[in-house]
């Protein structure tokens, strides 16, 4: 089994930082990528941010320049450091990690629950 958990969404206000911590846990094989995905009410879910496993991340034109996304492979955990928010940024961040498991060594896709941002005054 594999268990995506994430962590760190709370209430800030607008040109604040929250950092999102996101921990991939179990039989894994190979991690391929993490991302972060965020669904606003009423709105699509998006993706924000990419990391591919020995690549560079990738950003939505909407946080480039005020997302960071960062890495520490001993612990198959990312961190979305997000700067200067914005009530735009307000949404539920959802962890999403594409990795192999022992089980069958097949690539699959697994989400996290999901934690609230939310971005006000």
């Amino acid at each position: 089994q594999v268990q995506v958990v994430e962590s760190g969404g709370g209430l800030v206000q607008p040109g604040g930082s929250l950092r999102l911590s996101c921990a991939a846990s179990g039989m894994i094989w190979s991690l391929e990528t993490m991302n972060w995905y965020r669904q606003a009410p009423g709105e699509e879910r998006e993706l924000v941010a990419t990391l591919p496993n020995g690549g560079t991340a990738d950003y939505a034109d909407s946080v480039n320049g005020r997302f960071i996304l960062s890495k520490d492979n001993t612990k198959n955990t990312v961190y979305l450091q997000m700067n200067s928010l914005k009530p735009e940024d307000t949404a539920v961040y959802y962890c999403h990690i594409r990795a192999a498991p022992y089980s069958d060594y097949r690539v699959h896709g697994y989400w996290g629950q999901g934690t609230q941002v939310t971005v006000s005054s």
